[in-house]
């Protein structure tokens, strides 16, 4: 494995865009804690709840395959 690769760990968050380690999985999308928090503790009258409702619209819940 090159050091490229090890570098590079964790999953990238839906809504940060950034690699993390620690996160939650929503269907097939990660949300990384740090902004699990953001969005769990934002007001619905603040400017970054839209922000946040932006970028969860990303998480689409999988198909069926049979």
């Amino acid at each position: 494995m090159n050091t490229a690769a090890r570098e590079k760990k964790g999953e990238t968050c839906v809504i940060c865009d950034e690699q993390k380690d620690k996160g939650i999985h929503l269907y097939t999308s990660f949300i990384c804690i740090e902004c699990e928090k953001d969005v769990i503790l934002t007001e619905t009258n603040d400017p970054k709840y839209k922000y946040y409702l932006s970028k969860l619209r990303k998480v689409t819940k999988p198909g069926i395959v049979s």
